[in-house]
């Protein structure tokens, strides 16, 4: 393709990229340097007969003036960068110097809001991704070896979850694990205990949200890694045969390094995808429990007062988060092109 061509082909997308991703990562960097002004006070004091009294009102014109001057807000660098509802290094520092053990550390850290959500969402990200590869990629083998008759009956059961919307999916489930659900009673059934409740539990909580993070996700993984089967090629499975390779072997050796690009696609979508782990923390009312980064994005931007510099640094430190873990999946995906390259 000349370059002039692929200029004009590719100026939609970057156009678009530009609008959508560009300039938004651009505006919350700037949002999270800045706060909004604080309103000009005046203090007056009225004298009379029986003393005097002091009052503070808005001097509405000044503060006006004020925005209008500086409608970014107050500079503040990364101030709220390094705040106690952030990274806080003052309380990390403190609390490295005063732990003995690093269990003692990272207990401190969990009392401290992002890092507390740190810790579940980079949980939720590595136990949820390699899970649900492998049970998409169960299932799509499983679905190519069925017979024509029931195949398309099992296709559809197996999308079930990526057609329920995510929230209304997530309250389903929060239903079920209910002590008054199916699934609750089962397990206090199991337990002998009829006062289990995953609901009071963080452990329990955590489990049930990885569960709805698996089952929810994998049939993404399902349709990508069935397609995938569907090129793979015949003669090498059947030379494969005729050599005496079981199926295991079919699958080790020539299915699974056949689809390996395919795994790195599913595993950047996902891990991109989990990392902003926000519907089922609200649809199983978890907050007491488990909380992410985006929930904390969420929270930032509700209540009456929105703290949206807040959120916006918040923002920033997730974008970072997602680039340091698809790093390692781009430079092996980049040497790879480069090697077939040469």
């Amino acid at each position: 393709m000349k370059h002039r061509t692929f200029f004009w082909f590719f100026l939609p997308t970057a156009l678009a990229m530009l609008v959508f991703i560009a300039a938004p990562l651009v505006s919350i960097i700037m949002q999270s340097v800045f706060v909004p002004h604080e309103a000009v006070l005046i203090e007056s004091e009225n004298c009379g007969p029986f003393g005097c009294t002091k009052s503070t009102t808005v001097d509405q014109e000044a503060t006006a003036q004020l925005r209008a001057d500086q409608p970014l807000g107050r500079f503040v660098g990364f101030d709220i960068y390094k705040d106690r509802g952030h990274l806080a290094t003052a309380e990390v520092g403190n609390a490295w110097r005063s732990s003995d053990s690093f269990g003692d550390f990272f207990s401190a850290l969990g009392n401290l809001p992002f890092y507390r959500s740190l810790a579940f969402t980079l949980t939720y990200t590595f136990v949820c991704t390699p899970l649900l590869i492998m049970l998409g990629f169960a299932i799509a083998v499983g679905v190519n070896s069925l017979n024509k008759a029931v195949k398309g009956f099992v296709i559809f059961f197996s999308l079930l979850p990526m057609i329920v919307t995510p929230l209304v999916g997530a309250l389903v489930l929060f239903w079920m694990v209910d002590s008054r659900g199916i699934l609750g009673n089962f397990l206090s059934y199991l337990a002998n205990d009829p006062t289990l409740s995953l609901k009071a539990s963080t452990p329990l909580m955590w489990i049930s949200l990885i569960v709805y993070g698996i089952w929810s996700s994998a049939p993404f993984a399902f349709v990508v890694f069935y397609a995938g089967l569907q090129t793979v090629p015949q003669d090498t499975l059947e030379s494969a045969q005729i050599d005496g390779a079981t199926r295991w072997q079919q699958i080790r050796y020539v299915i699974i390094p056949h689809l390996m690009p395919l795994v790195t696609f599913v595993a950047l979508i996902q891990l991109m995808d989990n990392f902003r782990v926000f519907e089922p923390i609200i649809g199983f009312s978890a907050e007491a429990h488990a909380t992410s980064l985006s929930w904390i994005i969420f929270n930032d931007l509700g209540g009456e007062t929105r703290q949206l510099t807040a959120a916006a640094t918040t923002s920033v430190l997730t974008v970072i988060g997602v680039a340091i873990l698809l790093s390692p999946v781009l430079v092996r995906t980049w040497r790879d092109f480069k090697g077939k390259a040469h």
